[in-house]
């Protein structure tokens, strides 16, 4: 069995994408029409994690506005001029493929925005993962009241996160 490696997302990945993202986000998921869009539009940001002939897990990233929480399950139609920050839609991994892979996934992440010109990376922790991102140094914002209206549809524990790259 070779190592688990994160290679660029391709359209017959979908499927698989599609149901780890049903298995790992049961109260969070979102049409694979929805994942589909976001690996047409920045396939750069789009990994998946090979593991011999499987898929075990995934990573969506793509150029964004800060503080503009894109809806869970809504189409972007189109990448933003201007983008400030490369947002970490989601990063999903199987259980057992867990140990040092996300660290992986972000690592090839920031290195994208760096020579995007891009120097900060945001994301919505769910499901309590915020320690999780606070390790890889995210920080996590106040949430005024329209900031946690855009979290609103992310669950209970969502929390709006940044990373400065440039600290």
């Amino acid at each position: 069995m070779s190592k688990p490696h994160w290679r660029h997302a391709h359209a017959t990945d979908l499927e698989a994408v599609s149901a780890i993202a049903t298995r790992i986000h049961p109260d969070l998921s979102e049409r694979p029409e929805v994942l589909a869009e976001k690996m047409r539009l920045y396939p750069d940001g789009c990994r998946v994690l090979a593991a011999d002939n499987e898929i075990a897990g995934y990573g969506l990233a793509h150029p964004w506005i800060q503080y503009r929480i894109p809806p869970l399950d809504g189409f972007l139609e189109r990448l933003p001029d201007g983008a400030d920050c490369l947002y970490v839609h989601d990063v999903a991994v199987l259980p057992d493929f867990r140990g040092g892979v996300a660290r992986a996934y972000l690592t090839e992440i920031e290195q994208l925005a760096r020579s995007s010109g891009i120097t900060t990376l945001a994301l919505v922790s769910v499901y309590g993962t915020r320690v999780l991102w606070e390790r890889f140094g995210f920080q996590p914002v106040a949430a005024d009241g329209a900031l946690r209206d855009k979290l609103s549809s992310y669950g209970a524990s969502a929390t709006y996160m940044l990373r400065d790259l440039t600290a």
